[in-house]
């Protein structure tokens, strides 16, 4: 049966934050992403063509009520992509895991604090970040991009699937935790990163692409830090923020 233009428009409307959180549900395409995805999730729902369902019949056995196969146009028209791949999948938002926040419990370990990070293909590629270095938990300030924007899902590559994401008041997080917590911060007048001690558990923070952390957080950053240049004459004002995530995330891990 083909597949309806109501089907379309109401997956189409997915790309808007107010209808992913209305319908709590988010766009997941490609084999990569869905099939890291259906090993953590149950879809929603699942679209895809006659070769890929045959090529994952034995994946998606257990999910015949999910499954429309469409053509490779329908597939066109409800994907996100340039160029669609084969599969997509809507899943339900994940809720926020009972006692994830805050650091209670003796929890120990990393995790990453995102202040104001807007842009999809960095938040995207700092899900992936932490999955590769092992950090499961992100917290974001409520002013971050949605982790469930079909941009952000793609960048991820299917880390979406191992890392709990979890939107929150950042300041008042912060108040939460204990005095001596080590709240580590990337910041122009911070200490050398490879000469400083750092500690196998913390909050990491990372700020906004143009403006880097904000002053309310930064006044809670309790260990600065700085990745230096090795340039002496003009260089680029800042990193990346991914990139400086990634950077910042190898010299912990290198030091455990």
């Amino acid at each position: 049966m083909a597949i309806s233009k109501n089907q379309i428009k109401s997956i189409r409307q997915l790309e808007q934050k107010k209808f992913r959180r209305r319908e709590g549900l988010f766009v997941a395409e490609g084999t990569k992403v869905v099939g890291d995805l259906l090993t953590h999730y149950q879809p929603h729902s699942l679209f895809a063509t006659n070769e890929w369902l045959k090529d994952h019949s034995s994946a998606i056995s257990h999910l015949p009520s999910a499954i429309t196969e469409v053509t490779d146009e329908e597939l066109r028209r409800l994907s996100f992509l340039q160029h669609p791949q084969q599969v997509l999948a809507l899943f339900p938002i994940p809720g926020c895991p009972l006692g994830t926040p805050p650091f209670g419990g003796g929890w120990e370990g990393l995790a990453l604090a995102l202040d104001g990070i807007q842009d999809p293909g960095n938040l995207g590629t700092i899900i992936r970040i932490a999955d590769w270095f092992g950090i499961e938990q992100i917290f974001c300030s409520d002013d971050t991009v949605d982790a469930w924007n079909p941009k952000v899902v793609q960048a991820t590559m299917g880390s979406i699937a191992r890392v709990i994401i979890i939107y929150i008041n950042l300041s008042e997080f912060l108040d939460t935790l204990p005095a001596d917590f080590p709240v580590y911060g990337t910041l122009l007048d911070g200490d050398n990163i490879y000469t400083q001690p750092l500690t196998p558990h913390g909050l990491i923070v990372m700020g906004n692409e143009g403006n880097g952390i904000s002053p309310e957080i930064r006044k809670k950053v309790n260990r600065r830090l700085l990745i230096p240049s090795y340039r002496t004459d003009d260089t680029a004002e800042s990193l990346n923020v991914a990139i400086a995530t990634a950077i910042t995330c190898a010299e912990f891990r290198r030091r455990k």
